[in-house]
């Protein structure tokens, strides 16, 4: 296995364990996806993502290649999953928007020192 993609894994299931986020099933993949460095999709109802890091970075961005940088962004999106998915429904309460606002808040108290 890459070794790029063992960091990649390695540093994502940190990120997600210190935001919390330890009820989603997470998958990866190390396949090409174009001329992004990761990229996440997520199921907010099924609580799954999938993960994927680039295979055939174009040669171009191989100098901006940072792994820790990259597998911190995708989690950061995973953090902010359910408020995303919230904003995108047609209808929704005020009290889902402030249920979904009230967790991040709440997540990012421990991550944030005095």
């Amino acid at each position: 296995m890459d070794k790029d993609f063992q960091l990649f894994q390695k540093e994502f299931k940190r990120w997600q364990q210190r935001f919390g986020l330890t009820g989603y099933e997470v998958h990866f993949k190390y396949e090409p996806i174009g001329d992004a460095f990761a990229e996440i999709s997520i199921n907010q109802e099924e609580m799954s993502a999938t993960v994927r890091l680039n295979s055939k970075l174009p040669d171009k961005d191989k100098p901006h290649k940072d792994i820790k940088r990259d597998a911190k962004h995708e989690a950061l999106h995973l953090l902010l999953a359910r408020l995303q998915a919230n904003g995108k429904e047609r209808f929704i309460s005020a009290i889902e928007i402030y249920e979904a606002t009230e967790e991040l808040v709440n997540r990012l108290i421990g991550l944030i020192n005095d």
